[in-house]
């Protein structure tokens, strides 16, 4: 009995690939041959995938060899070829343009020479320096950096000789820390970044150094005004005692940029701390008065709020120190 059930389970099985089985049932007969031509399809379909598949990385790899043949062409190349090559005609009216600069600038120069030589500004009409920045090189020391990317050596050497052998910045002097660090700071610095002359990077240490004790106030908040031989900084009387904000919230770029070519981080520490006072402090509707405490970091009340001046620099500033 068992052997006969088990043959009959095995016709059973046998009997789904006989044709005539399917014959006698037509819907079954149907989805066999649906199911047939879907799978027909889909190994189709997946075959014509593999092959554009296999098409499309030969290709790349065919592009991939052409571009590291010229890779290594272009290596191979001279620098002369590379520089014909690559190097683009002037416009003629730029030219022009740049040399009228130029002339510009020699005229300015030759006339500061002549008739102001070492001294912060030259009176064009009567032809006479004066010495409004306490006799620091105002106008040399701003120029430095022009002079050497307009390509004027000759001019340059002199600058820099007048720098090395004459400019002495310990004077009993009240000088503007605001003005002394945008103007003698920042040329030092940017004619050192050009050049590579340590001399330059010494002197604006120098300076530096002389400053940085119009930061030692009980919130950091600086001074405006400091002696740079004795070191004694105060605010200017018309102030009424308080420091102004685009003085006191625009030393950063300069002083932190010592920092990072001395390697010394008290020029950043004492600045950055100027603009973490200020936060602390800062008005919900963003807007800043022109007027600082400089004993307790608040601001005044009373004062004006501005975007012109001893307000303007400030936020100027803030955007250069973010990017």
């Amino acid at each position: 009995m068992a052997r006969k059930s088990s043959i009959s389970s095995s016709n059973n099985r046998w009997r789904y690939i006989n044709p005539s089985y399917y014959l006698k049932r037509p819907k079954r007969l149907a989805f066999l041959f649906i199911s047939f031509v879907f799978l027909t399809f889909f190994v189709w379909d997946r075959q014509s995938l593999i092959r554009e598949h296999e098409a499309e990385m030969t290709k790349l790899s065919q592009d991939l060899l052409r571009l590291q043949n010229q890779l290594q062409e272009f290596k191979s190349a001279s620098a002369e070829t590379m520089i014909t090559t690559n190097v683009l005609k002037d416009d003629p009216i730029d030219v022009q343009r740049r040399g009228k600069v130029r002339e510009a600038m020699l005229h300015a120069w030759t006339c500061y020479e002549n008739y102001a030589w070492g001294q912060d500004e030259l009176q064009p009409q009567t032809k006479n320096g004066v010495n409004s920045f306490g006799g620091l090189g105002a106008t040399l020391i701003d120029s430095l950096d022009t002079l050497y990317i307009m390509g004027l050596d000759e001019q340059f050497q002199r600058a820099r000789e007048w720098v090395a052998n004459s400019l002495d910045f310990n004077k009993n002097y009240d000088a503007s820390v605001f003005e002394t660090t945008i103007r003698v700071v920042g040329g030092l610095l940017s004619t050192y970044d050009l050049s590579g002359d340590k001399l330059f990077l010494e002197k604006a240490t120098d300076i530096a150094d002389r400053l940085l004790p119009a930061w030692d106030t009980p919130s950091g908040i600086p001074y405006n005004t400091i002696n740079l031989e004795h070191g004694n900084a105060h605010n200017p009387g018309w102030t009424g005692g308080e420091s102004i904000l685009a003085d006191s919230g625009t030393e950063q770029l300069e002083f932190i940029a010592l920092s990072q070519r001395t390697g010394d981080p008290k020029y950043q520490k004492k600045v950055e701390n100027v603009i973490t006072e200020i936060r602390k402090n800062y008005p919900a509707d963003g807007l800043l008065p022109i007027y600082i405490n400089p004993h307790t970091g608040a601001t005044a009340s009373y004062s004006t709020i501005t975007f012109g001046a001893m307000g303007d620099r400030y936020s100027l500033s803030q955007i250069y120190i973010h990017f």
